[in-house]
């Protein structure tokens, strides 16, 4: 079953061409699955039927694994199971007639633009550090791009003249996302003053970099994030994607229509987007109230 998994792997990146983050949790959504079937005496995909997968989750239940957890276990389940029958090396699917847990949509946490100022504000300042993060910053709010999309960033996808950059998202699609003045001024004061001197080389060619000249982590942004969110005393729970969040319901709330968002922002399908549109109900109400004639 790991040389199935292992090939399944391989079918993602190279013929899906799933970012390398999103094939990791596959990896260790499938490392536990089959964990879990050696443990049951499961050798073969033949052997498997709907029992073992209800069993699963239900070990994953007990587990205390949330049931947003679960239902992400279960799609990468399905899609290796339906690799498998694709690839003639199983017969049947088992988890045809398994369900997938029916979820309530979390609406993501978001800041307001003050409290965005607030982490800008605690972020600028004169030393090399601050200038990077600064720059950071500026261009996360102002793009909506993800935080693994920043790290992968390189310096020739950043057209100063134009005001865009071109960032490369999930399944390696690429795409086109305006910055402001702001965005752009800290990347150039980045640039001028901080990058050449942490640059170890020429052909490296990230935008950010961290203090030994290599392309900075994700993880070590999101720790920045986290780090400036406390210094400007933000009580709300800030993750990852808290930023691309608030950039996207701020839009909204200024009267962005929600298919440009869905671009800005690279999303498959709209539906994807849709999870905005509570931040502008009354703004709708506004408009109703406004423009129809018997409101």
């Amino acid at each position: 079953m790991k040389e199935f998994v292992e090939d399944f792997l391989n079918y993602l990146s190279v013929e899906r061409g799933l970012a390398r983050n999103t094939i990791a949790s596959y990896r260790l959504d499938l490392t536990s699955y089959v964990a879990f079937l050696q443990e049951k005496k499961t050798a073969s995909p033949e052997q498997i039927k709907r029992q073992q997968i209800t069993d699963y989750m239900l070990h994953q239940k007990k587990a205390n694994l949330s049931p947003r957890s679960i239902c992400r276990h279960l799609a990468a389940i399905k899609m290796f199971h339906r690799y498998l029958v694709r690839e003639r090396l199983s017969k049947d699917d088992p988890t045809a007639l398994v369900d997938t847990p029916k979820l309530w949509k979390r609406i993501p946490e978001v800041l307001s633009s003050g409290e965005i100022e607030s982490i800008l504000n605690v972020a600028d300042g004169k030393s090399k550090q601050k200038i990077r993060d600064s720059a950071m910053l500026e261009l996360l709010y102002a793009s909506g791009m993800r935080v693994s999309e920043l790290a992968d960033l390189k310096v020739e996808n950043v057209n100063f003249e134009m005001g865009f950059i071109r960032c490369t998202g999930k399944g390696s699609k690429e795409r086109i996302v305006p910055i402001g003045q702001k965005a752009r001024a800290a990347i150039k004061k980045y640039l001028e003053r901080v990058r050449g001197k942490l640059a170890q080389s020429n052909t490296n060619s990230f935008l950010f970099l961290n203090p030994s000249g290599q392309r900075i982590s994700r993880q070590s942004i999101w720790k920045l994030i986290k780090k400036y969110g406390g210094q400007a005393k933000i009580k709300k729970i800030i993750k990852p994607h808290t930023i691309r969040h608030s950039f996207a319901t701020h839009l909204l709330e200024h009267g962005a229509d929600l298919r440009s968002v869905q671009e800005m922002l690279g999303h498959a399908d709209i539906s994807t987007t849709q999870i905005y549109t509570h931040v502008d109900k009354e703004r709708l109400r506004s408009i109703h109230k406004e423009f129809h004639p018997r409101s």
